[in-house]
């Protein structure tokens, strides 16, 4: 019983990282395997029933930004499927071992993508202009969601950082309707990797649920809460936890 009330209070800090920063199964993947029993290779996949409420939550606290998102960014859901589904069945059928060195190194880019993201988005549209500027960013925003959505259903720890610094290179230049789609997005990639994945027996379903419904809560207040806090201040507060998240992984595989 105690269990269940820690995995369902942990949950809900989860679904609140999530939904103003990400890295919130830095927390939850370590608990699943402390508090959970769960092998770390079974904790990584349960992570994907574990966040999806909470993004699904999350999208719903967003939604009068994501009203305001035009709607060819649609389209960018469709590289995350395919790289989410290629990612989980890689998962299947290899260890983690050897790619979760490199998790650290991928999350420090992101980091730092997304740190250094308005200069980068001020050169990359004063050397781009018109109609011609728009086609040739969103065809590369489109070809990177591939590899980003294939980590993700790998190992999503770390994944809304990167996809943030993504999405912060586009013409959404509100912070929380980059989160909003940051959100979405990862709604299809743990959809996919669940379906993927369902059949491996590697998704344990119990400590999953309990700590799904803590993030489901979590997600939506941190939507809300999110919305009070200026841009500005929520893009420090996502720098500081990504950095965060460098250094436990850093500590935690090397």
């Amino acid at each position: 019983m105690i269990q269940d009330i820690l995995l369902v209070l942990v949950g809900i800090v989860v679904g609140g990282m999530n939904a103003i920063a990400g890295g919130g199964m830095l927390i939850g993947f370590p608990v699943l395997i402390a508090v959970g029993g769960l092998p770390p290779l079974l904790a990584n996949a349960t992570g994907n029933i574990v966040t999806m409420p909470g993004q699904f939550t999350s999208a719903l606290g967003y939604r009068n930004y994501l009203r305001k998102v035009p709607l060819r960014y649609i389209l960018l859901l469709i590289p995350c499927v395919i790289g989410a589904a290629l990612g989980s069945l890689t998962l299947r059928s290899t260890s983690q071992a050897h790619f979760a060195k490199l998790i650290p190194l991928l999350v420090l880019f992101g980091v730092i993508l997304f740190a250094f993201q308005p200069l980068l988005h001020f050169h990359l549209h004063r050397s781009l202009t018109g109609r011609r500027r728009k086609i040739v960013a969103f065809a590369i925003l489109g070809l990177s969601f591939l590899p980003l959505s294939f980590y993700g259903g790998y190992f999503g720890a770390g994944y809304g950082f990167i996809m943030l610094a993504f999405l912060g290179m586009t013409n959404l230049r509100d912070a929380h309707m980059i989160n909003g789609m940051k959100n979405v997005s990862a709604i299809f990639v743990s959809g996919t990797s669940i379906v993927c994945l369902y059949g491996a027996h590697l998704i344990h379903w119990r400590q999953g649920l309990f700590m799904a419904a803590g993030s489901m809560i979590g997600g939506y207040a941190g939507a809300r809460g999110a919305q009070k806090v200026s841009s500005h201040w929520l893009r420090v507060f996502i720098i500081i936890v990504g950095i965060g998240a460098v250094i436990y992984l850093a500590f935690r595989d090397y």
